[in-house]
């Protein structure tokens, strides 16, 4: 009779998720996700809860598969040595291997006053109270909304909409993977739904006040409510546990996705870092990272060698309210081409992703394996050359 193999899966999202689904394809494998909260978060609906068009909450039961076991928790430690983790009520969970899921949250806020009076959006608790503070706040008063990736551009429409005031600060460009074309669009959208946009990094948030910003070129604006969505930081779990992580405290592997430290640790997700050379934060490649890690101890647990990832990000997507969007489509290298979808056609395949992203989850609970993805085979093998040859700076 073969041995069971104990797997723990230290977080919940999209690569905790797919990587937990994925081991179910043994049934000599007993998979346990570790999580702190009961409810499956899509994060990329977390500018529509803000903006009251989405809930930004699936049941676990809808997309994770029926043998994985959950435990509502947060795990406090790990202890590689002795295999095994120490939950935040003080039980300890044993495993054979344990992949490290852990995602990321609001950065660490660097601006004076920006902890005290702006508001993240980068979890679903943070995006509830700010969405009670707006429901208290009235329609005219002035709203700034710091940063313009992704969720910045996305909360920012989604208020504008409304007809809030709004004012979305950049600090360098708007959008910065579009290409020009689509950031001239992007600028329409915005002109459009009557919020200003303010680009440039002399025009960087240098301070935020209760009820004003002020700005590296000198201004200063009123602001009623502030919104934080510049960057993301990483859990220190990691590093509080020993092991050893990048400079942003994302846990450091091989190709393959192992712990440079363990080889029965495995990372997916934001909170990974192969080679020291992360790949691009979002939904599509923390699963696709996820399958890949179930993939590597799979493998593992086969008696077989893992392969090295390989994983192309093909497009990013924008929604600027409920009508309009922006379909980007990407090069292998990560920058953009002069191709993308907008309008209506880019609203209805933002809002494909968006769904995607959930059904390939719950396909791959139904049938564990099934996930395939977009593959380069090129672009980082000489990206990872070049640094070995010291040709160029590392990538952060």
């Amino acid at each position: 009779m073969s041995k069971n193999t104990d797997v723990v899966v230290v977080g919940g999202g999209y690569a905790g998720v797919m990587a937990a689904n994925r081991l179910t394809q043994r049934d000599d494998v007993t998979v346990t996700v570790i999580n702190p909260r009961s409810v499956f978060v899509p994060r990329l609906r977390l500018h529509q809860l803000v903006g009251g068009t989405h809930d930004a909450v699936v049941d676990y039961k809808d997309v994770l598969a029926e043998r994985v076991r959950l435990v509502v928790d947060s795990v406090t430690r790990i202890d590689a040595a002795g295999r095994k983790v120490t939950t935040g009520e003080g039980d300890t969970i044993a495993y054979d291997y344990l992949i490290y899921a852990v995602g990321s949250g609001t950065a660490g806020h660097r601006v004076p006053g920006a902890a005290e009076f702006a508001y993240p959006v980068a979890t679903l608790e943070a995006a509830q109270r700010l969405r009670t503070v707006l429901f208290d706040t009235a329609m005219t008063a002035p709203v700034t909304v710091i940063g313009g990736g992704p969720t910045g551009i996305e909360t920012a429409a989604e208020l504008a909409e409304q007809g809030r005031n709004v004012t979305l600060i950049c600090g360098g460009a708007l959008g910065p993977y579009l290409h020009p074309k689509a950031r001239r669009t992007a600028r329409k959208y915005f002109a459009g739904l009557g919020a200003t946009v303010i680009e440039g990094s002399d025009a960087a948030v240098t301070a935020v006040a209760r009820d004003a910003v002020e700005l590296g070129d000198g201004r200063t604006l009123a602001s009623e409510v502030t919104i934080w969505t510049a960057g993301f930081d990483v859990p220190d779990l990691a590093a509080r546990s020993g092991l050893r992580t990048d400079a942003a405290g994302r846990l450091l592997t091989d190709e393959t996705l192992t712990s440079v430290d363990d080889a029965r640790i495995v990372a997916a997700g934001d909170s990974s870092a192969p080679s020291d050379l992360p790949f691009r934060m979002s939904a599509y490649t923390a699963y696709c990272l996820g399958a890949h890690a179930a993939d590597t101890l799979l493998r593992r647990i086969a008696g077989e060698q893992p392969t090295p990832i390989d994983l192309a990000f093909p497009a990013m997507c924008l929604s600027f309210g409920r009508d309009a969007g922006i379909y980007q489509l990407g090069h292998k290298d990560e920058t953009a081409t002069r191709l993308y979808f907008s309008g209506f056609a880019g609203k209805k395949l933002k809002e494909f992703a968006c769904e995607a992203g959930i059904k390939h989850l719950a396909t791959e609970a139904r049938k564990p394996g099934s996930h395939h993805w977009f593959k380069d085979g090129k672009h980082r093998p000489q990206l990872l050359r070049a640094r070995r040859d010291n040709t160029v700076a590392p990538v952060a």
